[in-house]
């Protein structure tokens, strides 16, 4: 039996997406996991707490892809060409319970169908020149710069998917804007700490105390608090448009646009 063959096998027995991540992959994923897994999106925005598995999740989505599409291509970026290292070995372990990858790269895995996974840095100058990947993952994407994001959107020309998967990091950048503003277009799932069983209370209540509110708020409840700079939260302005501000007769702009 072909490499191929083998894993056109364990689709057919596992049948579903999480059946093959857990009976193939060993990865026994939770409620809000599978429906990541599940939902298979074409714009996917996963806004959830740290801890909670978000790097694994999207690693299996990686391998599921690369393994079903024969040629696909997966680019995978993050702020730091570590991070971006680490989410490909992820990628790397899941894939090796099926085949047997060709090389050894850190931030390339080239399958015997011929899919690939590249990771690429955080860096715009160094992510041009790749075209037509079938997904692009974008990790940490709230601390990723928007030039950097701006030089990824040309790759999806030809249909390509695009996962955006991150913990808040306040009103800014295009992870909060394609949340806060990006339309229908996206699958959006979110991930309180308090809604995972594998994060303890107790754990959740100390960092609270040492932490502070707003920033458990942010890295555990999944809110974009606003930015330290910040004079007036969005959250106030929004409920002052709720109770009757006039924004039409004054000259305010949010980020950079004006209101």
């Amino acid at each position: 039996m072909t490499r191929n063959e083998v894993v056109s096998e364990a689709l057919w027995k596992f049948g579903d997406t999480v059946g093959l991540a857990g009976g193939v992959f060993g990865f026994e994923a939770d409620t809000k996991q599978a429906e990541v897994l599940e939902s298979d999106p074409h714009r996917l925005l996963l806004c959830c707490s740290r801890q909670w598995g978000k790097s694994t999740t999207a690693a299996v989505l990686v391998a599921m892809r690369v393994l079903r599409e024969p040629g696909a291509l997966v680019v995978i970026v993050s702020p730091t060409l570590r991070q971006t290292a680490e989410l490909v070995l992820k990628v790397r372990g899941f894939v090796e319970r099926v085949v047997k990858l060709r090389g050894r790269g850190r931030l390339l895995l080239e399958l015997p169908n011929g899919a690939r996974v590249l990771g690429l840095p955080g860096n715009e100058c160094h992510v041009r020149g790749f075209s037509a990947p079938t997904l692009v993952v974008i990790d940490e994407a709230a601390r990723v710069g928007d030039l950097l994001y701006k030089s990824l959107r040309p790759m999806l020309a030809h249909g390509g998917d695009l996962a955006l998967l991150s913990t808040p990091f306040g009103e800014r950048g295009f992870f909060w804007r394609e949340w806060a503003r990006g339309g229908e277009l996206w699958t959006r799932v979110s991930v309180k700490a308090t809604d995972c069983a594998r994060i303890p209370a107790a754990f959740l209540e100390e960092e609270r105390r040492v932490q502070g509110e707003d920033w458990f708020r942010q890295e555990y409840l999944c809110e974009f608090v606003g930015m330290d700079n910040q004079v007036f939260r969005q959250e106030w302005f929004d409920r002052a448009v709720a109770g009757g501000l006039d924004v039409a007769a004054l000259d305010v702009r949010l980020d950079g646009e004006l209101w």
